[in-house]
């Protein structure tokens, strides 16, 4: 099943996503309660499962609408995203690393202020950072409260996946001391306006049959940037909410990333550390994102988000039109 959260009125509605039609259940005769919001059918459980499942078989042709006609969001504006860098040892190749890279997740939070949704611009803002970078990640949607979760029984607690779009300000994470110590200021380089792309659906458990065999690619302006499987993490999802739920009970509707394959524009960046390292069969950055950028991540099983980068106006949050 793919959940979906588009515009209709102004108003963000939950839909229903079956290939390119996308069902309202409101207008299915749905149970208003559970199909209020995304949040509320992912906290509903089997309930709202079996009532999306009933709607699918026999959906109103009142309640449909194609697609291509609908303006979609974030599928969740989660409060809290928990995040894994350096989860990938090719990615790790390609960077400066802190003494903690590929021994621990790198544990950072970015929040709901983050979250923008397909087609949203992700803003560039010389004020904030000349250097911005893009990642792909798979995405681990909560489906149910856990914490101190056994590694064995984690995959449980999960309701579905996602896509997000790791927007990083390289030039506020990066940090080097003279004698060559890098360490990472992951506060400012992460959490900021447009820093959590999000999309284009969640799909549910029963659609992925195993999270760590699932191909991840990114493209800028067409050119294959990042092309990776999750198997190819160094902690699965299952090990990542084991970790993340030792600080945090877990919740219905948080989400964990994972962390992003080799490929990004770092690696061109030797003032930063990056080592050049060209990976077989992509097309290698020779800069950051600029404004005009158009930046797709891919993930198997679950679709394309696709983000515009755009010149940042006068006024938080606040991006010029396209």
């Amino acid at each position: 099943m793919k959940l979906v959260t588009f515009m209709k009125t102004g108003e963000e509605r939950l839909g229903l996503l079956a290939g390119d039609v996308v069902i309202d259940p409101l207008l299915a005769v749905g149970d208003r309660a559970v199909f209020s919001s995304a949040l509320a059918f992912i906290k509903s459980g089997a309930t709202g499962i079996g009532a999306a499942r009933a709607i699918l078989r026999n959906p109103p042709a009142a309640a449909c609408a194609a697609l291509k006609d609908i303006a979609l969001a974030a599928p969740i504006r989660p409060a809290t995203i928990l995040c894994s860098g350096s989860n990938y040892k090719d990615h790790n190749a390609e960077k400066a690393n802190t003494p903690i890279s590929g021994k621990e997740p790198e544990f950072f939070v970015k929040t709901a202020d983050c979250v923008v949704g397909p087609g949203e611009p992700i803003a560039f803002d010389e004020r904030f950072s000349k250097k911005i970078d893009c990642e792909v990640e798979l995405a681990i949607v909560i489906g149910k409260a856990g914490r101190f979760i056994p590694v064995d029984s984690a995959l449980s607690h999960v309701f579905g996946y996602t896509i997000v779009n790791d927007v990083t300000a390289r030039d506020r994470q990066v940090r080097r001391t003279p004698e060559g110590m890098t360490w990472y200021e992951l506060g400012s380089g992460k959490a900021f306006d447009s820093g959590a792309p999000l999309g284009p659906c969640i799909v549910t458990t029963d659609e992925i049959a195993d999270p760590q065999k699932l191909k991840v690619m990114s493209r800028i302006n067409g050119d294959l940037r990042q092309s990776s499987s999750t198997s190819n993490m160094i902690w699965s999802c299952a090990e990542l909410i084991h970790f993340f739920s030792r600080n945090f009970t877990l919740r219905p509707g948080m989400v964990i990333i994972t962390g992003t394959p080799a490929g990004t524009a770092w690696s061109a960046d030797k003032e930063l550390g990056g080592k050049g390292v060209h990976q077989p069969g992509l097309v290698p950055a020779t800069r950051y994102c600029l404004p005009g950028d158009v930046v797709e991540c891919e993930v198997e099983g679950i679709g394309i988000l696709r983000n515009p980068v755009a010149e940042a106006m006068a006024g938080a949050g606040r991006v010029a039109a396209e």
